[in-house]
């Protein structure tokens, strides 16, 4: 009778702690139907234990993603292994939402969870029960951080002036570019473009003046690439990009329509008008290339043939006389 007395203590023990636990806890047959349904379900689910048991879960909760958690779960009654997932493989298993004041800006739990086979007193698993832990602060801490650490890699790659990729990140684009030729030997294009008597500017105007007239230029750069070429300020007013999969006479079109836009702009400053124009070399790169450095030079030595013969014109490196 003592024996009795002292297992249904230690019962009560513990339904008291499985309803004070400040994880959500599930215990569910083979037929997926809920037996057990502790006080941080009710919580955060609105669903009462009376209303729930003997209820399918997936019933009472139809955007639950049911082939993978019912995958997880009749897993681990046909292997009688633990099976987890994480917030970072799925942010959720049940969309519950987020009272946390620190981290109100998510509108939804993140959860970790657990399912665990439970053997009877016979040793069969005819249920399992499933842990969802409320790790929201641990997510949004690791998401902030994680989004801190992108906007540093952002602002390291990044020229301050023009928002273009700077000279450090555009080089390591122009290693890999010419390796990834060497894979896929597919045509690819290097445009150098330098502001024509862009000292004369500065001179007259000041440096602030010249700033603009490099911002105005390097927005114009952007409006006219596509999203897959690489672009970049090489350093004062010069510029460069790369054109995937552009032959070096189809890149001359897009040169040429870029450098007219130029030519076209009209920067105020302090009430005076600034156009300018813009010089171009082109190179394509080609099998007989023998390093990146090989291939800007080639371009960079179309851009002086543009320079030398008269400016504001777009000069292909196979043009020139060898």
């Amino acid at each position: 009778m003592n024996d009795t007395s002292v297992d249904m203590t230690e019962f009560h023990w513990l339904m008291d702690m499985v309803q004070s636990i400040d994880v959500g806890l599930i215990v569910m047959d083979r037929d997926h139907k809920i037996t057990v349904w502790n006080t941080f379900m009710e919580n955060h689910s609105d669903k009462s234990s009376n209303f729930v048991r003997s209820k399918v879960l997936f019933d009472l909760f139809p955007d639950t993603p049911l082939d993978w958690i019912r995958t997880k779960i009749d897993s681990v009654f046909k292997l009688e292994n633990r099976a987890f997932s994480t917030w970072e493989q799925r942010p959720y298993l049940l969309e519950f939402s987020n009272y946390h004041p620190i981290t109100g800006s998510c509108t939804y739990m993140y959860q970790n969870i657990s399912i665990i086979p439970l053997r009877s007193t016979k040793g069969s698993v005819d249920h399992v029960c499933l842990i969802i832990y409320d790790v929201t602060n641990i997510a949004s801490q690791r998401k902030e951080l994680h989004s801190a650490n992108r906007q540093l890699e952002e602002l390291s790659r990044t020229d301050a002036l023009t928002q273009l990729n700077n000279r450090g990140y555009w080089e390591k684009c122009l290693q890999l570019e010419y390796r990834r030729f060497q894979r896929d030997h597919v045509p690819k294009t290097l445009i150098i473009l330098d502001i024509d008597h862009f000292k004369a500017i500065n001179d007259t105007y000041g440096h602030p003046a010249g700033d603009l007239i490099i911002q105005e230029v390097a927005n114009s750069l952007r409006s006219n690439q596509r999203d897959t070429d690489i672009s970049g300020r090489y350093g004062g007013e010069e510029y460069v990009i790369i054109l995937g999969n552009v032959t070096e006479k189809s890149a001359r079109i897009f040169s040429e329509r870029l450098r007219t836009n130029i030519e076209k702009l009209v920067v105020n400053y302090t009430d005076v008008e600034l156009s300018v124009t813009v010089s171009l070399g082109l190179a394509e790169l080609t099998e007989d290339c023998t390093d990146p450095k090989d291939w800007l030079s080639r371009a960079d030595k179309a851009l002086y043939g543009a320079k030398e013969t008269g400016r504001n014109k777009s000069v292909l490196f196979s043009s020139m006389p060898k």
